[in-house]
């Protein structure tokens, strides 16, 4: 924990854990919070918590995020017990700190909050197999499926408009009629691209609006490595990473894993060539969510889950775009054209999903068939 010693006796004050601490190690997985491991010995048998600092520059709202986080977790345990199962493995929860506050503040004014550490489980970074990508589907449709009755509209939105795509269409107009880093015109094809689509936008907002699509709680961030994985039986077993948990559509999180998880290149491959929709990885992913969302999805839900990857991977391309032509204020880049690369992956999967469109919703009939889902 290098400079942050002095900040762990604060904790082992702040919080309330069984034994005597023996030791600490950072993990390294993530990108934005910091995280540690924190291992006592409670007379020969071992506890251990996961322990972090919330990074607040991204998340300019804890104590409603927080909030959001205790709620779902907490249904969620209810849920697993329910069920049968074990709430220590499957599920977060959030240890409160002595105070009864679901963090700590400390003498610097860092954030602190404390989870159970899942034990004999591990986290994936890439899909190297269909196996995994189906597991993982079958834990973020659980995981749908358990929040299924839980009053998304409860929930405060952290992230204004995080998937609102015509609010996202709205911004990359903007970064065009504005054009901060003068490269706009170099990037008409680019522009034209997303403009053609304009109307994909507006798609599921209006079906939000005419009550055909329900307020779901959603995840937001459903990529691999935000399952975890058991062991011994490779079964996804727990969701984590609840920060951007918000009201919101369950096609966000569908689509959003299909555009990372099935794309055959990587996000900034430069090699077009070597982009496209996996209808295999596709496939699994729709089998495994069906397997256990399906019976707690709608009818539209269901046949909107090929057009969501394609929405969700236009609105990330179109934010890559946005933000080269404002100059590479938001995402974070390693060289000047990065954004363009990123943009470019994004539009050469939207083209090729376009193409698919037939195969994957002919696909989602044949799962729904095959696990007798009836809508």
């Amino acid at each position: 924990m290098s400079e942050k010693i002095t900040t762990a006796n604060e904790l082992l004050n702040a919080f309330t854990f069984e034994g005597e601490l023996k030791n600490i190690r950072q993990l390294h997985d993530g990108h934005i919070n910091d995280t540690y491991v924190f291992v006592f010995n409670d007379n020969g048998k071992e506890h251990s918590y996961l322990v972090q600092v919330l990074n607040t520059y991204v998340f300019k709202m804890p104590d409603e995020l927080m909030n959001n986080v205790v709620g779902v977790t907490g249904h969620l345990r209810k849920a697993v017990i329910a069920n049968g199962g074990d709430p220590e493995r499957e599920c977060l929860t959030v240890y409160p700190a002595k105070d009864g506050k679901p963090y700590y503040i400390d003498s610097e004014g860092k954030f602190w909050r404390c989870y159970n550490f899942i034990c004999n489980a591990h986290s994936c970074q890439s899909v190297e197999n269909a196996e995994v990508f189906y597991n993982a589907a079958k834990a973020f449709g659980k995981f749908q499926q358990m929040l299924a009755d839980y009053p998304g509209e409860t929930l405060v939105e952290t992230i204004p408009n995080f998937h609102n795509t015509e609010s996202r269409f709205a911004d990359f107009k903007k970064a065009v009629a504005d054009n901060l880093s003068g490269r706009a015109g170099e990037v008409q094809k680019e522009i034209d691209f997303v403009c053609e689509r304009e109307a994909d936008c507006s798609v599921f907002v209006n079906l939000l609006k005419d009550g055909k699509l329900p307020l779901r709680v959603t995840h937001n961030d459903t990529k691999l490595n935000n399952v975890m994985f058991d062991d011994k039986t490779n079964e996804g077993i727990c969701v984590v990473d609840l920060d951007t948990v918000m009201p919101g559509l369950s096609l966000y999180d569908f689509g959003d894993s299909i555009r990372y998880g099935a794309n055959t290149a990587s996000e900034d491959e430069k090699d077009l060539s070597k982009v496209s929709l996996s209808l295999e990885l596709f496939k699994a992913y729709t089998l495994g969510y069906l397997t256990t969302a399906g019976e707690s999805l709608t009818a539209e839900e269901i046949a909107y889950l090929p057009f969501s990857a394609k929405l969700m991977t236009l609105e990330c391309g179109m934010r890559f775009l946005g933000d080269y032509i404002n100059g590479d204020v938001y995402f974070k880049t390693t060289y000047p054209e990065h954004n363009l690369d990123r943009c470019h992956t994004q539009f050469v999967l939207v083209a090729d999903i376009e193409r698919k469109m037939g195969e994957m919703k002919q696909i989602v009939a044949d799962c729904c068939k095959e696990l007798g889902i009836e809508k």
